[in-house]
């Protein structure tokens, strides 16, 4: 027993006990040395005890794809934070809630998490189910109008899809759903904003 967990041990990731943290202190919604702490627990306690299958993902982290994932989640998440409250101001409204489905573009297991982890911490939206094998989110939207429409709103779940791709996607992963390898950083920058799939080369 005790060599069995040596070995779990030897096996431990700090960069996923690290995402798990990350996770774990944005689903808490308050970052204090007690969350974080309880993060990296709850991180080593996972991947140490559960036997977690490989996943077939090569990250490669693009520093300014990341800063314009990170920038833009912030922006979504006080925008959407001012609107949901605006309209539990107004009692007499009835929100058009609907439920969108999203065909995302990646088939990676860890996109399709990543992506509908960042739609689900955004205040109006939630992600009800995911299909792995296909590459679906089924995204609950709180009040389609105020979203836009239902267009709008399943392109910014894959405007929210294509920022994490260009922020930890390899270039075979980038290839795979569609584009470029390589692109303008300040391009990929500002056309990653608004709007959801972009024309092939």
């Amino acid at each position: 027993m005790t060599a069995r967990f040596g070995g779990r041990l030897r096996h431990v990731h700090p960069l996923l006990i690290g995402w798990l943290t990350l996770v774990w202190v944005l689903l808490w919604s308050d970052v204090t040395l007690a969350n974080v702490l309880a993060g990296v627990a709850v991180g080593t306690a996972v991947t140490t005890v559960f036997h977690l299958n490989p996943v077939p993902f090569a990250p490669r982290l693009r520093p300014w794809g990341f800063v314009v994932l990170v920038v833009y989640f912030f922006k979504d998440l006080l925008l959407a934070s001012v609107q949901v409250a605006a309209l539990a101001l107004r009692p007499r409204r009835v929100p058009s809630g609907a439920v969108i489905r999203v065909q995302l573009r990646s088939h990676s297991d860890v996109i399709l998490t990543t992506t509908a982890e960042l739609c689900s911490l955004v205040p109006g939206s939630i992600v009800i189910e995911a299909h792995r094998l296909t590459g679906t989110l089924y995204v609950h939207v709180l009040d389609a109008e105020l979203a836009g429409g239902l267009a709008a709103a399943r392109e910014h779940v894959l405007a929210q899809e294509l920022r994490v791709l260009r922020a930890l996607a390899s270039d075979e992963e980038l290839v795979h759903a569609g584009l470029p390898a390589r692109r303008s950083p300040v391009g990929a920058g500002l056309r990653s904003g608004r709007g959801g799939r972009e024309p092939k080369p």
